[in-house]
């Protein structure tokens, strides 16, 4: 089963058990799409575009609500985990709390570029951890 978007009963799940006003970052694992998919075919991009797209604006979410990228970069190979399971992109970003991080995924700004991420991304993982 791919994973791209959160469900009603994952973000339950979160908010029950991430500590309120506590810092977290977010680990972001990524597989895009070969043509990236809009809902038709008239783009022309790769998924790899269109999360280059989405990026743009999301880091100025991020940064806006106070959060910062960490780290980005490719992964080269999986050495524990399921061989089957390859990331082409990952991410940790962190937010001053998953309060403030949800907060910006309401956003209408970020609202307002999300689709391109959905677009991007053939499966995914988003990670919210606490550090200790």
């Amino acid at each position: 089963m791919k994973n791209v978007n959160p469900t009603s009963d994952s973000i339950k799940t979160v908010l029950e058990n991430t500590p309120k006003s506590t810092p977290i970052v977010m680990l972001n694992l990524l597989k895009f799409c070969q043509q990236a998919d809009y809902g038709d075919s008239s783009s022309g991009r790769t998924g790899q575009q269109a999360y280059a797209e989405y990026s743009k604006g999301a880091i100025k979410c991020v940064k806006s609500a106070g959060g910062e990228l960490v780290w980005a970069g490719a992964p080269t190979a999986t050495l524990i985990g399921p061989q089957t399971e390859q990331w082409d992109h990952v991410l940790l970003v962190r937010y001053p709390s998953i309060e403030a991080f949800f907060a910006m995924v309401e956003s209408d700004e970020y609202q307002a570029i999300v689709h391109h991420r959905t677009a991007a991304i053939d499966d995914s993982r988003l990670v919210p951890m606490v550090e200790g």
